[in-house]
C-alpha cells in the first residue's frame, strides 16, 4: 500500500477536530471516583510456569464496577528491592495470553505487568480470562460500538477504567516502585496507553506505538479497515445517529487525553498504517502536553509499523526514564 495520508511536514503540523466534552475531566473524574469505592483486593498467586529467570503471578484486581480483571505479573528471578515497573496494554482482540509470552521487560530487570482486556481475548495470542458482564445496546459485531448510545454505557468506559485500576494494582505490589512507573503498548494498547497517561498523573513515561482510539472523526471517515470501520457500519445502518455517535466517542478520544499527558512520551507511526491511519497518530502526538515527546516514523511500514526495531528503540529510550 502506497502513502494514502498527509504527507509527512503536514503531519507534524496536524491538529484534529474532535471536539473535547466541556464534562471531560467531571465525566473521569466521576468514573474513577466510583470504581474506587470498590477495594482494589489485588491478588498475586505464584504460578509455576518452568521459567528459571522469572517469577510469575496471576494477578486478580477489581476493576470497573468492581467487576475481577486478570493481569501477569513478571518479575527477575529472586528479586528483592523494588523495581522500575512497566504496565503494559494489549492489541485490540488479544488478551493477556500465557507468561512466557512477555518476557522481554522483565529481561531488562524490571517489574512487567501486563493487563487483560475485559471481553477480549479470543482472535490472537495466547488466549484472555476476563469476561465484560455489562451488556448494552445494539451494536456492530466487535467493540467499537458497544454501549455507544451514551457515554456512561460505552465499553471503553469500562476498559480505560480497568487500565487506572491495573497500574494501581501493580503499584501495590510490594517489589515494584510506583515512582518509576512506565505505561506503554501498541495499537489499542497504545490508545488505552494514552488514556492512562491522561489520567494517572504521576507516571514516568509512557509509549503507544501505532495508537488505536484517536482521532475518531478523521478515522471513521479515512479508513475502511476495521476497527475503526465498525463505526460506519453502525451508522449504516443506525441511520442519523452519527453526532449522538461522536458526542459519546469523544469522552474516550486519545487527543483529549493526550492534552493532559504529564509525562514523557515515545510514539511511533507508520505511514502506510491503513488500521491506525498516522493522521490520527499525529494527532495525539501533537496533542501531548509534555513538552518531552519524540515519535518514530516508518515511512513503509503498515500496521505492524517498527516491530522489533521499535522495541529496540524503546529500550534505549526507556534507560533515561525507568
Amino acid at each position: 500500500m502506497a502513502l494514502f495520508d498527509l504527507p509527512l511536514e503536514e503531519l507534524r503540523e496536524y491538529r484534529s477536530a474532535s471536539a473535547e466534552p466541556e464534562d471531560f475531566d467531571a465525566f473521569w473524574s466521576k468514573t474513577l471516583k466510583e470504581a474506587r469505592e470498590h477495594g482494589l483486593d489485588a491478588r498475586f498467586e505464584p504460578v509455576d510456569t518452568g521459567l528459571t529467570t522469572v517469577d510469575v503471578y496471576d494477578v486478580t484486581f477489581a476493576g470497573f464496577g468492581g467487576h475481577p480483571v486478570k493481569g501477569w505479573l513478571t518479575l527477575p528471578a529472586g528479586a528483592q528491592e523494588p523495581l522500575p515497573l512497566v504496565v503494559e496494554f494489549i492489541g485490540y482482540g488479544g488478551g493477556r495470553g500465557l507468561p512466557h509470552e512477555h518476557l522481554l521487560w522483565a529481561s531488562t530487570g524490571r517489574a512487567h505487568f501486563v493487563m487483560d482486556t475485559r471481553g477480549q481475548g479470543s482472535a490472537w495470542g495466547g488466549g484472555g480470562g476476563t469476561p465484560d458482564p455489562v451488556g448494552g445496546a445494539p451494536a456492530y459485531p466487535g467493540f467499537m460500538t458497544r454501549g455507544i448510545d451514551a457515554p456512561e454505557n460505552y465499553y471503553y468506559r469500562r476498559v480505560f477504567t480497568d487500565a487506572v485500576r491495573a497500574v494501581e494494582a501493580a503499584r501495590s505490589h510490594p517489589l515494584t516502585d510506583a515512582s518509576r512507573t512506565v505505561a506503554l503498548g501498541a495499537s489499542q494498547g497504545g490508545g488505552i496507553t494514552i488514556a492512562v497517561g491522561g489520567l494517572v498523573p504521576d507516571l514516568t513515561a509512557v509509549a503507544p506505538d501505532v495508537p488505536f482510539l484517536c482521532d475518531y472523526p478523521r478515522a471513521a471517515t479515512l479508513t475502511d479497515r476495521h476497527p475503526y470501520r465498525e463505526i460506519g457500519l453502525f451508522l449504516k445502518t443506525h441511520r442519523g445517529r452519527t453526532e449522538d455517535a461522536l458526542r459519546t466517542l469523544s469522552y474516550f478520544d486519545g487527543v483529549h487525553f493526550a492534552a493532559r499527558g504529564r509525562a514523557a512520551a515515545l510514539f511511533s507511526a507508520a505511514l502506510e498504517d491503513q488500521t491506525c491511519p498516522p493522521s490520527t497518530v499525529f494527532a495525539a502526538f501533537n496533542a501531548w502536553a509534555h513538552d518531552d515527546k519524540t515519535i518514530e516514523v516508518y515511512d513503509f511500514n503498515d500496521h505492524e509499523g517498527g516491530g522489533p526495531y521499535q522495541d529496540a528503540a524503546k529500550l534505549a529510550w526507556l534507560r533515561s526514564y525507568a
